[in-house]
């Protein structure tokens, strides 16, 4: 069973899923979630195979043999509140990873050689702004909104600049919480978002921006999660956020395309007054077509092959 699951690569993969208020099961040998309208049942299939996340929100269950199941095709899952958030699950790094013996280990013996070099880190951490800010210009034009791009090339190309003076990890994270400001500013003229003073929140009683962000970022915390399982890293061994998060990799990867993708997606839709179901369906399909997997990965294993 589990050779089939390897017909699609992680990378390759097309879906990662939020579900709630349904009973998660293997029904006549498949993966499928159950939802109840009156007194009928529907049961919807869940593609295993070309899925990578799996986020369980309020009024699931899920049972032994799906988790099985899910466990064999490689599927990361992760237990949360409505809409997505906030993550929670009985694992310290809150992700259920699925177990197997057969996990890669060069990448893993790459990252560990270098790991403990304060230097490495640094450089290693400095790449991932860098490839950030790539991406930012890589994939800010192609949303459907009314940006400057000569101004947001500019912003970026002074943050590298920034970047580059940086000395320390306290000095680098300093320069990413400014150009994080600097991100939403544009993103609000971009997306002529004005309802209200925004200021960069968490929590359902915040504006709808910010629940986006909050839920958008989850997202791609699934993939993130993701990308470590299919590498074989674990998620302690962070290069800027691991002095305040216990599963910082994760969020050191995800930050990757959290600017690129789900920024723009969510002062857009935030200012569309679309429903969270839509924009996380904008989310996913940014995912698949900008082939977001597919960039952590190899970003991530680029890093673990570079020396300082």
């Amino acid at each position: 069973m589990e050779n089939l699951y390897k017909t699609i690569l992680h990378s390759k993969r097309a879906n990662i899923y939020y579900l709630e208020h349904c009973r998660i099961l293997v029904n006549g040998g498949r993966v499928e979630y159950v939802t109840d309208q009156g007194k009928e049942s529907f049961y919807w299939n869940i593609p295993i195979a070309n899925t990578t996340c799996l986020l369980l929100g309020s009024g699931t269950s899920i049972t032994q043999a799906a988790v099985r199941e899910l466990a064999a095709a490689g599927v990361m899952m992760g237990f949360c509140g409505g809409n997505g958030t906030p993550l929670f699950a009985a694992t310290e790094i809150e992700w259920l990873s699925p177990q197997s013996e057969y996990r890669p280990t060069e990448y893993l013996q790459q990252w560990c050689s270098k790991w403990f070099d304060d230097a490495w880190r640094f450089q290693a951490a400095l790449s991932l702004q860098n490839k950030r800010l790539n991406y930012i210009e890589k994939f800010w034009a192609k949303h459907d909104w009314q940006v400057d791009m000569s101004q947001v090339l500019a912003l970026c190309q002074a943050f590298r600049n920034e970047f580059k003076q940086a000395k320390t990890l306290t000095s680098l994270l300093t320069a990413e919480g400014r150009m994080s400001k600097s991100l939403y500013s544009q993103a609000i003229r971009a997306s002529r978002y004005w309802q209200v003073n925004f200021v960069r929140e968490h929590g359902k009683n915040s504006d709808k921006a910010n629940q986006f962000l909050d839920h958008g970022n989850y997202l791609a915390y699934g993939l993130a999660a993701s990308a470590c399982w299919v590498l074989g890293l674990p998620h302690g061994l962070a290069v800027l956020h691991g002095k305040t998060r216990r599963g910082g990799l994760v969020f050191d990867i995800a930050d990757l395309i959290k600017d690129a993708v789900i920024l723009p997606l969510a002062f857009i839709s935030a200012q569309n007054g679309v429903s969270s179901s839509e924009f996380r369906i904008a989310c996913t399909d940014c995912f698949t077509r900008y082939e977001v997997l597919d960039l952590m990965i190899d970003s991530i294993k680029e890093i673990a092959a570079s020396k300082v």
